[in-house]
């Protein structure tokens, strides 16, 4: 997996669900753990109710640790909210390279951002949207 500290990157849900639920799957949980430890990451709105509903479901976050969470995502990291024109952005992005509602919305956010990486476990791996992001499974054998 490259180093992202230099490198504006935007961290799917998937990634953090790794990182803060245990899985089972070690390998892909410290991955995710380091990958969220290193600098430059941004993500939206999206993601951080994505990551807040699933901790509340499935790890059965308290409502305290929940504020903790959405303080540090605000504090730590550049978090876009979504604006009529990400939508707009999305719509095309639909169009052009037929990804779901979510996921271009997701997509369309980091390309706000001006991430050059999107890290996701559930997109298409190597896809280079627009010239300027590239969508990386961070836990994919090529990327380890």
């Amino acid at each position: 997996m490259p180093r992202i500290s230099a490198i504006p990157c935007f961290v799917d849900t998937n990634v953090w669900l790794y990182a803060f639920i245990e899985h089972g799957d070690s390998v892909k949980s410290a991955r995710a753990s380091g990958l969220i430890q290193q600098g430059n990451i941004r993500l939206s709105t999206q993601v951080v109710n994505e990551v807040c509903v699933n901790l509340l479901k499935k790890a059965k976050f308290s409502e305290n640790a929940l504020r903790q969470l959405i303080d540090a995502f605000f504090t730590k990291y550049d978090v876009l909210d979504l604006q009529r024109s990400t939508l707009f952005a999305a719509s095309d992005l639909r169009d052009r390279y037929s990804l779901s509602y979510w996921d271009s919305v997701i997509v369309a956010s980091a390309l706000e951002t001006g991430a050059e990486i999107l890290y996701s476990e559930d997109m298409q791996d190597g896809l280079l949207v627009n010239n300027q992001l590239r969508i990386v499974n961070p836990f994919a054998e090529d990327h380890t």
